[in-house]
């Protein structure tokens, strides 16, 4: 045989060796670790001029949803309803997403999650320091949206200015809450009180959203002609909230006002197509509403709000 030609037993030969050789290999490697489930800490898209960045400040599974959601239905029609969706009816998995909006001029944060850590990582994540964030948007006051203002050190957004309606500042002042008191009392002084219609900065403008809590607000997002809602906690889940906009919410304070807003905001996103973040939605909690019988569909973006 010449140095440039293999016989066919040759030939046949070195194949039959090779998947031996390639069991070898492998065995020789340690198998790579179980990593568990994970996602990203941030979504940035845009809205006109305006760059905009959901944040992962947290998630986490709660057990019994049913005892948070569709207080005024049986377990029959709960359990019902969430087959029909595909989730599970033990438990359902919660997401904390403050949202970040560089309008060119300012840095507007809405919310602030349950601890400095983890806005701070978030928005780490997502390029920003805290220092660098002007304006603090607070739309309610419960303790996952209040809970990142201060820390042992401090405030947590040394540079910004407040914002939040001054009814539910003061409704909340009137109670005993140990986690208002804590967090956002600190920053009365520097807290700007605002009402329905107030702009809060260039294309940003509060809109009354009352009922889980009484001074509940949510934000038009408003630049080069497209709109953006930030709805906050009006519609907490993607099923339970939005398919059965009735169906009472453990933490809606006035049941009855949260599903008249519901139902009116809804109507208003799925009437005129105006995409919203969803502090409570499924990350990385941008959406668009449909009505769908005597309710309405989520539809998660999927590249809209890339383009």
């Amino acid at each position: 045989m010449s140095r440039t030609t293999l016989s066919r037993r040759a030939v046949l030969g070195s194949a039959a060796a090779l998947p031996l050789a390639g069991l070898a290999t492998t065995s020789a490697r340690a198998a790579a670790p179980m990593m568990g489930a994970a996602t990203t800490r941030f979504n940035r898209v845009t809205i006109g001029d305006f760059e905009v960045t959901t944040l992962l400040a947290a998630t986490t599974p709660r057990p019994d949803p049913h005892s948070i959601f569709g207080l005024n239905v049986d377990k029959a029609t709960f359990d019902e309803a969430s087959a029909a969706a595909n989730i599970p009816t033990d438990q359902a998995q919660f997401f904390f997403t403050p949202t970040v909006i560089n309008t060119g001029s300012d840095l507007v944060l809405f919310d602030t999650g349950l601890n400095p850590e983890g806005i701070t990582s978030a928005l780490n994540a997502a390029g920003y320091t805290p220092d660098q964030v002007d304006v603090v948007v607070i739309t309610h006051m419960h303790g996952d949206h209040i809970g990142g203002l201060m820390g042992e050190g401090g405030a947590t957004f040394p540079n910004a200015r407040y914002v939040t309606a001054s009814a539910e500042f003061d409704a909340w002042a009137a109670m005993d809450n140990g986690t208002f008191h804590a967090k956002m009392r600190p920053l009365a002084e520097q807290t700007e009180m605002i009402g329905d219609g107030a702009s809060v900065a260039s294309g940003i403008t509060a809109m009354a959203a009352h009922g889980h809590t009484p001074g509940h607000t949510a934000y038009m997002i408003e630049s080069g002609g497209s709109q953006l809602l930030i709805a906050a906690d009006f519609a907490n889940h993607y099923v339970w909230s939005l398919g059965y906009p009735d169906w009472e919410v453990k933490f809606d304070m006035d049941k009855t006002k949260a599903a008249e807003t519901r139902r009116r905001l809804l109507g208003m996103l799925a009437t005129d197509k105006i995409p919203f973040v969803g502090y409570h939605m499924p990350w990385p909690g941008t959406g668009y509403v449909s009505a769908k019988g005597d309710g309405f569909v989520y539809e998660p973006t999927s590249y809209q709000l890339m383009l």
